[in-house]
């Protein structure tokens, strides 16, 4: 879910300009988002074009995002972003304000099964921003992955020491949960702990959990398999060669990040507007190539090359979306996941 250190480095160089060169007068949106995932020639457009400010902060994980906004009680942010199993919580705890979707023409273009999730049946607390698959990668220049399809692979004696990991309990315990022939949003805690127990067993060949920038680790060498995100797996392929993404044959974990406005935010139509406007196409092609992840919008892929459009990569098959699971709300069952979580980064 992340750029290059160096369009980390331009967003904090544009919010530094923001806070000094903003007139008084000038209407900041405050968007709340994950380091490196938004291209800021987009943020630059909507600046000039409605002669405001865009103020972009960063969070690492879904967990400190809610922290955060809880303990500001939905203020000081106009715009944040949220996985899906986060939507459900997060709006029944009445830290949400309600999207009035006729300020968002644009969704018409959004793709019909991304919308009505389960986490938000109507859409009346947040709205899709990308969708993405988590898989397997590996450099084939560091480890032999011919053999690699199935997650029960990264088992494998031959990958100890070489392994990444996604710094996400949901991701991780999914893994396994699929590895052991259970769904990813299991409740049962016996399940649970028996993925736990099986994760055990990985850790002694997990190099780092990585979910900051996971293509990384790949790109300088730190690791040679393990888990990714096909849009980061596609930006690491970009940069060196013998970079290769699997949907494993257990099915993939599929997750979506969604817009969502707190409760209280200050500029509430203004971060609507925003909204249209990133789901204009020429804005969701630019994140297609930007990021590596599938757009929302059903016209951005005409505005791509074949490049983008026929990369197994950013766009998977039916078949492997058909086999995977979107990671839902799994209610007090979190407080398994979590033991469990802290148990194993003890």
């Amino acid at each position: 879910m992340n750029f290059s250190k160096e369009v980390k480095a331009a967003s904090i160089a544009l919010s530094a300009l923001c806070s000094f060169s903003v007139s008084a007068d000038t209407q900041v949106l405050n968007i709340y988002n994950w380091a490196e995932y938004m291209p800021m020639e987009v943020i630059q457009a909507f600046e000039d074009e409605y002669k405001v400010s865009v103020n972009y902060s960063t969070f690492e994980n879904n967990e400190s995002m809610y922290t955060k906004l809880k303990l500001l009680d939905g203020k000081g942010y106009d715009l944040a972003f949220a996985s899906t199993y986060f939507i459900e919580k997060m709006s029944n705890e009445g830290m949400l304000a309600k999207i009035d979707k006729t300020q968002i023409p644009h969704l018409k273009d959004v793709i019909p099964g991304l919308l009505n999730q389960p986490f938000d049946k109507n859409n009346n607390y947040s709205l899709p921003y990308i969708w993405g698959v988590t898989g397997i990668s590996y450099n084939s220049e560091i480890v032999d992955g011919s053999n690699v399809g199935k997650w029960a692979d990264l088992w494998k004696p031959e990958f100890a020491g070489q392994i990444m990991l996604l710094d996400d309990a949901r991701d991780v315990f999914g893994m396994a949960l699929k590895a052991n022939g259970h769904s990813i949003n299991s409740k049962n805690e016996d399940e649970i702990k028996q993925a736990y127990e099986l994760l055990t067993k990985l850790r002694p060949g997990v190099v780092v959990y990585n979910s900051d920038a996971p293509h990384v680790p790949f790109v300088t060498g730190e690791v040679g398999i393990g888990q990714q995100w096909n849009g980061n797996a596609y930006l690491a392929q970009e940069e060196i060669d013998g970079i290769e993404f699997v949907y494993p044959e257990e099915g993939s974990i599929l997750w979506m990040d969604n817009y969502i406005i707190p409760k209280h935010a200050e500029h509430k139509a203004l971060a609507h507007k925003f909204i249209d406007f990133m789901y204009r196409p020429e804005n969701q092609a630019k994140m297609v190539e930007e990021l590596g992840y599938p757009a929302p919008s059903i016209r951005a892929k005409a505005l791509l090359s074949k490049e983008y459009t026929e990369n197994k990569t950013i766009f998977p098959d039916d078949a492997d979306v058909e086999k995977g699971e979107f990671t839902d709300d799994v209610g007090d069952a979190v407080r398994i996941y979590n033991k469990y979580w802290q148990l194993l980064k003890s």
